[in-house]
């Protein structure tokens, strides 16, 4: 893949992420910060955002969500390794959610 053809993937994919994003906190702020594993202080930066701003974030070069499959026993929930889909889908949210919010410094 060349190199403006990532950069391109990457953009769509930040800007699908943020507007999802927006739309998730707006409809439900709590739910939105589990389900994105942000902290309340980004989450009310994402509802403030303004088109532009969330077009021009998108145009970053990095990608501005993060992939939460770090932890290989979770991963291996989510794809229903062991269990029955239901349980294990149950199992990983309760998971998840013990993990705490990471920050950015």
């Amino acid at each position: 893949m060349k190199s403006a053809d990532l950069q391109d993937e990457i953009r769509e994919l930040n800007l699908a992420y943020l507007m999802l994003a927006q739309q998730l906190v707006r409809e439900d702020r709590e739910i939105a910060m589990f389900r994105l594993g942000i902290g309340a202080d980004v989450a009310d930066l994402i509802n403030g955002l303004t088109t532009a701003q969330i077009v021009r974030l998108s145009s970053q070069q990095m990608m501005l969500c993060r992939v939460r499959f770090d932890d290989s026993a979770l991963l291996g929930m989510l794809t229903g390794e062991g269990r029955d889909a239901a349980t294990a889908s149950l199992h990983a949210a309760i998971i998840a959610a013990g993990k705490p919010v990471e920050t950015l410094a």
